[in-house]
C-alpha cells in the first residue's frame, strides 16, 4: 500500500479540485447547478479520489487501472470546463488557469501510468 499524501500526483490533482471549487463552482448560474455544475464537481474530485483508492490496491497493474480512471476524470474536466468558458460563465484567466493545471495533472497521470507498466 502506498501513502497517497505523499505522491506528487495526488498533490496536484488536491490542488486542482481546490482551485476549480474556489474559482470555478461559486460563479456558475444557479440553472447549472443540477447539470455543468454537477458534473464538473464530481469529476474534478473523482481524479484525486480515483488515486487515493488505487493506493490501497496491492498491484502496479490494479493501480495504474485507477489512474487510467483518473485520467478519464481529467479529460472530463478539461471538456467540461472548456464547455463552461465557451458558454462564458468563466473568463479566459480563469480557463487558462485551470487548463494549464488540467494538463499538469494529465501529463503527470500518464507519466506515473507508464511507469507503473513499465513502459
Amino acid at each position: 500500500m502506498r501513502d497517497y499524501k505523499k505522491l506528487d500526483i495526488w498533490k496536484k490533482a488536491h490542488l486542482l479540485t481546490k482551485q476549480v471549487y474556489k474559482t470555478i463552482l461559486p460563479i456558475m448560474p444557479f440553472e447549472e447547478r443540477f447539470a455543468l455544475t454537477n458534473q464538473l464537481r464530481r469529476s474534478v474530485y473523482s481524479i484525486p479520489l480515483n488515486i487515493v483508492e488505487g493506493c490501497g490496491k496491492n498491484s502496479d497493474k490494479d493501480f495504474a487501472h485507477y489512474l487510467d480512471n483518473a485520467l478519464g476524470s481529467a479529460h472530463e474536466v478539461e471538456y467540461t470546463c472548456l464547455l463552461i468558458h465557451e458558454l462564458e460563465y468563466i473568463s479566459k484567466e480563469i480557463y487558462d488557469s485551470i487548463f494549464n493545471a488540467i494538463n499538469e495533472v494529465k501529463a503527470m497521470l500518464i507519466s506515473f501510468i507508464k511507469f507503473l507498466r513499465g513502459e
